[in-house]
């Protein structure tokens, strides 16, 4: 698997640490709850164990996931210029030289774009943020689609995100 680097705010930094902290800290609950449930009798209708096991098991897999964005991330501070599209920048563009059709979103990871339900997250690594990285407003640039063609895509404008 290769490794993505993650570009993560100092504050969304600490809030993924905190929540792997507090994951690690709850596993010695969870052991004993299905310790407690296993201890109930037949666990093949042991519903209670069935869901503790499955339980551990998510938590489990959100730590692993947590582990390896916060090893593969970079912490910086947010973009203070506008003007160019950086991580952390919202930005408006338009695609294939058609001005009314426009659209603005995030430069960003999911996670750091977890508190704008209603900007639209696209990664630094994905096809078209990856185009848009370092382009300066009017500049135009052209990205991969998944069908396989391209796409033309300007920018119109890029500023700081603000949570």
């Amino acid at each position: 698997m290769t490794e993505t680097v993650t570009w993560l705010t100092p504050e969304s930094h600490e809030r993924l640490t905190s929540e792997l902290g507090a994951l690690i800290a709850n596993r010695p609950v969870i052991a004993a709850e299905i310790n407690e449930r296993r201890e109930e009798g037949d666990l093949k209708e042991n519903g209670g164990y069935h869901a503790a096991r499955e339980e551990q098991g998510q938590q489990e897999a959100r730590i692993r996931q947590l582990q390896e964005l916060l090893n593969n991330a970079k912490v910086g501070v947010a973009p203070t210029k506008s003007g160019i599209a950086l991580p952390g920048s919202v930005v408006k563009v338009y695609y294939d030289g058609d001005e009314s059709d426009t659209e603005t979103f995030l430069i960003a990871t999911r996670e750091e774009g977890l508190g704008s339900a209603d900007l639209e997250t696209y990664s630094p690594s994905s096809p078209l943020g990856g185009a848009l990285i370092d382009a300066k407003v009017g500049d135009t640039r052209e990205y991969t689609l998944p069908n396989g063609k391209t796409m033309k895509v300007t920018l119109v404008s890029a500023e700081p995100y603000h949570s």
